[in-house]
């Protein structure tokens, strides 16, 4: 039994019981019959709706998982790239790198790619403070005689001849 069929019983109880339409108490009683007939409507009403707009999400997910495949069985994207505990890309790619840089102003830590230090500057996003990157030591083309290591991988000589 439905909701408006349990109310229609109990109306129905109650004009079984022929009771005094005048009487002060009788009123009460059909007044709550009648909000219960009307609460048993709007119940219905939001039933009806909530079985359309489930019946709608269910095609917009089904939609998604199309368009997901559709832009996740490309070649180039890698699951492994993405860390499903932190919802953050992995910076450990090693066709992109990405490196920690600190902002000397803020204390800001940002994630920043080998291009955008290559460009030579960022604006830090926090406080605005224009962070430079200088790497023309690392790419000058004199070599130290002294220094047996690859510049490029140590950062350059500190020991110069004068």
């Amino acid at each position: 039994m439905n909701l408006t069929e349990k109310i229609s019983y109990i109306r129905g109880l109650c004009d079984g019981l022929e009771l005094d339409e005048s009487k002060p108490e009788v009123k009460v009683l059909n007044a709550i019959i009648d909000l219960l007939d009307d609460m048993a409507f709007e119940v219905s009403d939001m039933e009806e709706l909530y079985d359309e707009l489930s019946a709608q999400v269910d095609e917009i997910d089904q939609d998604l998982a199309d368009v997901e495949s559709d832009v996740y069985d490309d070649e180039d994207y890698d699951m492994e790239d993405y860390d499903d505990d932190d919802d953050d890309y992995d910076f450990d790619d090693e066709e992109n790198p990405f490196y920690e840089v600190t902002c000397d102003s803020c204390g800001q830590k940002l994630n920043v790619s080998e291009d955008v230090l290559l460009e030579g500057e960022i604006e830090c996003p926090n406080c605005g403070e224009n962070l430079e990157f200088d790497f023309s030591n690392l790419f000058s083309d004199e070599e130290d005689d002294d220094c047996d290591v690859d510049c490029a991988s140590c950062g350059g000589c500190s020991d110069t001849e004068e």
